[in-house]
């Protein structure tokens, strides 16, 4: 019996490390990009730090700012798509939408206190 728990133990820690949580729900995925965020673990990690900060974000700046953002959001998400299952190209494009989101976070930041 302790064998069996203990077995049973290992394989759902393996069972749920294998598991990604994108920002979307994985099962629902349609196009290549979509299957590749959840496929990649990087990408994947990427996806949902991205997702987060975006969220946050819109929460926090003024209904202007606010538009903008989503405008670019829109944008990004066209040009995001255009990699298809290509991770190297996911990977740069998450690294330069967090970088443009951290700097609207930065502002956030420096005109209050938090």
């Amino acid at each position: 019996m302790k064998i069996f728990t203990i077995y049973s133990a290992v394989f759902f820690s393996l069972f749920a490390g294998s598991t990604y949580a994108a920002s979307f729900n994985c099962d629902k995925a349609k196009t290549q990009t979509e299957h590749a965020i959840c496929e990649y673990r990087a990408v994947n990690d990427a996806d949902v730090k991205m997702a987060t900060t975006y969220n946050i974000i819109k929460r926090l700046v003024p209904m202007g700012t606010r538009g903008v953002i989503q405008d670019e959001q829109v944008k990004w998400l066209q040009l995001r798509d255009q990699c298809g299952n290509s991770s190297r190209c996911l990977i740069e494009v998450y690294k330069m939408r967090q970088q443009k989101l951290d700097l609207y976070m930065d502002r956030v930041y420096q005109q209050g206190p938090f």
